[in-house]
Order: C-alpha cells, then sequence, then structure tokens
C-alpha cells in the first residue's frame, strides 16, 4: 500500500476509532474519565479538508455503527432488530458530525469554539430525537467529578458536556498548530486563557456549592428501597407472579422494622393490573384480586408502598366491558391499607420496548417487527398524562415526591416538569423505579451485569443535581441507591442487606433492601424553572452549522474541493 493511501487510511479509520475507543471507556462502569478530555481530539483531527467527503463520511459512519452496536450490546437480549435499527439511527450521528467538522476547520474557524457547539449540539438532538436517547454524553463521564457538575443547576448536563468538548477543542488546535509551526500565535494564548477561565469559575462555583450547601438542606423521610434479582425472562411469566411477590413482601417487612415510612417496589414486579375500575369487573379469586388483596393488607399498620405494576382501561363494546389501554403505572398503597386513588401513568415510553411503532402507519412492517420483538403477544402500552405527585405522612409531618418509571430518569424535561408543578410547588423527592432484568445475562442459574445498569445510576446523578432533588432508585436486577441534591451516590445506609457500596449492588447476590433517610433541599434552581436553554442554543447552533456546511458544498467554495 502506498504512502498516500496509509495517510488517508489513518485519518479516516484510525483517528475516529481511537474517539470511539475513548468515547467508551469514559463512561460507567470503566469509569475512565480522563479519556473523556481528549476523546474528540482524534477526530477533530481526522475531519481534514483535503479528505474526500466520500471517503471521510461512509468511513465514519461505519466506524460509528461499529461503535454503537458494542455499546448498546445490552440490548440485543430486548429486541434484536430495535437493537440493530437503533444503531444505524445513531450512527448517523458520526458523519454529520465529520461534515460539520471539516466545514468548520476549511474556514479556519477556532475549534476551542466550535467543537463544544459541534459536540453539544448533536447530544441536544439525540436528547430530543424518536423519542430521546439522553446517553453517552461526555457529561456523563464526569458524574464521579462532583465539583465539575455543580454547574447543571444552571445549564443542565449539556453545560458539562460543553467544557468538556471545549478542552477537546482548544487541543486540537494547538496540535494543528504544532504541525505547522504555528504554536506561538497570540490566539493561542487567548483560547488557553479563556478555557482556563471557564474552567477554573466552573471549578470554584462546584467547590462553592459542596461546601455551602448545608444551610439548604435538611432531614427528610426515611425510605425504604427493596431490590429483586429477577432476569425478565422469567419475570414475564405469569406462574412465577405469586412467588415474586411474596419476594416483595418478604423485602419489604424489614424496611418497616428498621422505620422506613414507605417502601418502593421496582417497575411492573406485580404481575397484574391493580387499578380499581378495573377489579371491580374480575372474580375475588382472580389472580388481579388476589394480589391487591395480600398489598393491601400487608400495608396496613406498616406504612406506604408505592408498587409497580399495570393499569387497564376499562371501554363497553355492546354494553360488556372490555380492557382498553395499557399504562405501565406506579400505584401508592397506604398504611391505611388502602389504594391511593391517585396513580402515575408512564410518560416517556420505550420504542420496541413499550411499544411497537408503525402499528397504524405500517401495519406490514409493525407484523414483521412484532414477529421479532420479545413479547408473543400484542404489547403496546399508552403513554399516561399526568405528573402525579404523591405524599407520604407520619406525626404530622407530610413530604411529597414524584415517580419516575424505568428511562424516565434519563429524560431532564419529564424531571423537571415532575419536580415542580404548574402552581410553581416543588416536591420534596422522587423515586426512581426501574426493571433493569431485561438488560442482564442469565448463566447457570445466576443473574450478571451488563454495563447498562451503572450507567444509568450515572444518568441519574444528574437529575438531582439539575434540580437539587433527592433520587430513591429501587431497580429490579440494581442498582438500587439513594442519590442527594449534590450529586453524591449514597454508599452508606442505616439499615439493609445490600451491599454497602452502592456499584457493586448487582449481580449474582443482588437482592436484598436498604431504608436510609432522604436529604431535602428546599432551592428551585434555575434548570427548573427555565429547562434546557442551552439545549436549545447549541442544538440550533449544530443545526446552522451543518446546513451552512451544506449550502457550502453546493453552492459556494466547498463545490470546487478546495483544500485548507
Amino acid at each position: 500500500m502506498s504512502g498516500p493511501k496509509i495517510k488517508t487510511l489513518f485519518f479516516i479509520a484510525v483517528l475516529p476509532a481511537l474517539s470511539a475507543f475513548l468515547l467508551t471507556i469514559c463512561q460507567a462502569p470503566y469509569d475512565q474519565a480522563w479519556a473523556a478530555w481528549f476523546a474528540w481530539v482524534p477526530f477533530l483531527l481526522a475531519c481534514r479538508p483535503q479528505l474526500s467527503l466520500k471517503k471521510l463520511l461512509p468511513a465514519v459512519f461505519g466506524i460509528w455503527l461499529v461503535y454503537w452496536l458494542v455499546n448498546l450490546y445490552w440490548l440485543i437480549g430486548v429486541t434484536f432488530p430495535g437493537y440493530l435499527a437503533f444503531g444505524l439511527v445513531q450512527a448517523c450521528y458520526g458523519p454529520v458530525l465529520a461534515f460539520a467538522v471539516r466545514f468548520v476547520r476549511r474556514k479556519r474557524w477556532p475549534l476551542t469554539v466550535w467543537a463544544p457547539l459541534i459536540v453539544a449540539g448533536a447530544e441536544a438532538w439525540q436528547s430530543v430525537l424518536f423519542t430521546g436517547f439522553s446517553w453517552y454524553f461526555l457529561a456523563h463521564s464526569q458524574y464521579r467529578n462532583l465539583p465539575m457538575i455543580q454547574i447543571c443547576d444552571i445549564f443542565g448536563q449539556l453545560g458539562v458536556s460543553v467544557l468538556v468538548a471545549a478542552v477537546n477543542g482548544l487541543a486540537a488546535d494547538i496540535l494543528l498548530d504544532v504541525f505547522s509551526n504555528q504554536l506561538r500565535r497570540l490566539t493561542n494564548f487567548v483560547k488557553v486563557a479563556g478555557v482556563g477561565l471557564l474552567l477554573g469559575l466552573n471549578w470554584f462555583y462546584g467547590i462553592y456549592q459542596l461546601n455551602h450547601s448545608q444551610r439548604f438542606l435538611s432531614d427528610g423521610p426515611l425510605v425504604g428501597s427493596v431490590q429483586t434479582n429477577v432476569p425478565s425472562h422469567i419475570k414475564e411469566l405469569s406462574e412465577n407472579g405469586p412467588a415474586i411477590l411474596q419476594t416483595l413482601l418478604d423485602l419489604s417487612e424489614p424496611c418497616f422494622n428498621a422505620g422506613a415510612w414507605m417502601a418502593a417496589w421496582p417497575e411492573t414486579m406485580v404481575l397484574a393490573s391493580l387499578n380499581p375500575d378495573y377489579l371491580y369487573y374480575l372474580p375475588p379469586e382472580s389472580t388481579a384480586r388476589q394480589f391487591d388483596r395480600q398489598i393491601r393488607q400487608f400495608a396496613e399498620g406498616r406504612g406506604s408502598l408505592l408498587v409497580g405494576a399495570h393499569a387497564v382501561r376499562i371501554s363497553t363494546s355492546s354494553g360488556e366491558p372490555v380492557a382498553a389501554d395499557q399504562y405501565n403505572t406506579a400505584f401508592l398503597y397506604e398504611p391505611t391499607g388502602q389504594q391511593n386513588p391517585s396513580r402515575y401513568d408512564k410518560i416517556h415510553l420505550v420504542p420496541f420496548g413499550e411499544y411497537i411503532p408503525f402499528r397504524q402507519t405500517l401495519p406490514r412492517l409493525y407484523d414483521f417487527i412484532h414477529r421479532l420483538s420479545p413479547y408473543d403477544y400484542d404489547y403496546n402500552l399508552t403513554p399516561g398524562q399526568k405528573y402525579t405527585r404523591f405524599s407520604i405522612e407520619k406525626e404530622g409531618r407530610r413530604y411529597s415526591f414524584g415517580v419516575l418509571i424505568c428511562y424516565e430518569d434519563t429524560d431532564s424535561t419529564l424531571c423537571r416538569k415532575m419536580v415542580l408543578d404548574k402552581e410553581g410547588r416543588k416536591a420534596d423527592f422522587l423515586v426512581n423505579i426501574s426493571n433493569d432484568g431485561w438488560y442482564v445475562r442469565y448463566k447457570d442459574g445466576k443473574v450478571y451485569p451488563t454495563v447498562e445498569q451503572a450507567q444509568r445510576m450515572a444518568i441519574t446523578v444528574f437529575r438531582c443535581i439539575e434540580n437539587r432533588i433527592s433520587i430513591l432508585r429501587s431497580v429490579n436486577t440494581g442498582i438500587s441507591c439513594l442519590i442527594d441534591p449534590l450529586g453524591q451516590i449514597r454508599n452508606e445506609y442505616l439499615a439493609g442487606t445490600l451491599p454497602t457500596k452502592a456499584v457493586l449492588r448487582q449481580g449474582p447476590d443482588a437482592e436484598g433492601w436498604f431504608v436510609d433517610r432522604v436529604v431535602l433541599d428546599s432551592r428551585i434552581t434555575l434548570f427548573t424553572r427555565w429547562g434546557r436553554r442551552l439545549d436549545g442554543v447549541v442544538g440550533i447552533t449544530f443545526l446552522g452549522v451543518v446546513l451552512a456546511a451544506l449550502a457550502d458544498k453546493l453552492y459556494g467554495d466547498g463545490k470546487k474541493g478546495n483544500p485548507l
């Protein structure tokens, strides 16, 4: 192979692959956070204006496809067609990013400024397109670096992504000037000073928040988290429902003995629909009615139970009741033994996992995908509409909380709406109930974790800081934990049987419970009030760069393919 071909291969394959590798290891559970500060540098260097787009873009697409398929391997057991389709969609971001960066470099615009706008802008679009996938952001790599991420209460998680990407852009600018013997240009000193100032201000803000937030914090109620360890292929068998319910009750008993006001159960672990208007039509000996009685009897005199199950809307056909819409629901059973009249129906549903697209628009495609889905029945949920606020009360003290089901803790917009109601009242804390049993490996009768569990926990940290609120997690197969308003993952607890270190609450023996005291924060953050303003800015800017690059390619100097 000739020298020019080797050089081209180096730029279109080796450098983007190096970026993909660094972007992988900087995320949980690998926790190589340092890699994020340089992960995009090889990619930025690879997008040379001298390279033909016909070579660069397909190569980047292929590398990004491998990147996403490798990192999303935990979706295979849920839906293989969804896994492939999702990998193909996510891979499209790579060529678009390369197209934008190549344009910026051709225009000689500083990467120190434009790399953050492009990278964070792509993350902004990723979080909203196709219902959103807020995963593998640069910010998430820093979830343990608490001083660095306190700024999320103003700008959200993309504020951190912008800063990390700015360092990447600065490093790329300096290396390009080194290669061209222009390192001593005054602009480099300005860039270094500017990025250094931003990092310094951010660090100062983070330290200040960590050291001076105590005046806003207070002790809240004792809450318990129950963690089952049941892979979904076992959980989905209805005959296992009674045994799973008994396990939940057995694990909840010590929670209340330890003083918990409420115990939370993972998502849909009760294998029945429990809404009273549905139960009304069932015979007393039905499984759902029996489960409801067991839960009521257990809660009475002990405390509140937050239960993950289903709900069914009843309609009539020819005068007969018919089960219509089905929901993924959280019910609250109160110490009186009664079910709270309110319930929370999951709002943000997961494509392919909780509903299959194209049911009405492309029925043949729907039927094909359904045959390859993990269900042998028609499992399509209906999204909820109401941001329900529950409350628990004891000894004259009342605390309000909202519920996030499954991946809703990755949706920052939904989370802030759950925190602050329309009257401007803030919830005291949030509870995330989830079933991550879909994403584990099951071998020789034992459950083994994947990267999904640790990454979910890391992402939840940002919801806590953005809204200055504690989140209690109750997750089948883990990781169940309590995260405080400063983003600290609480390893210790007041009582329990799960491993003391939160990250170890997964794997073959990760069944148990813990009780801890919620930390309350009286602040309502700028992010909670204003939302994702920064996301809008960087998202629109990124779109503008892509459109400008496209116009330049079609009508401007880029049409001639002029080199840098």
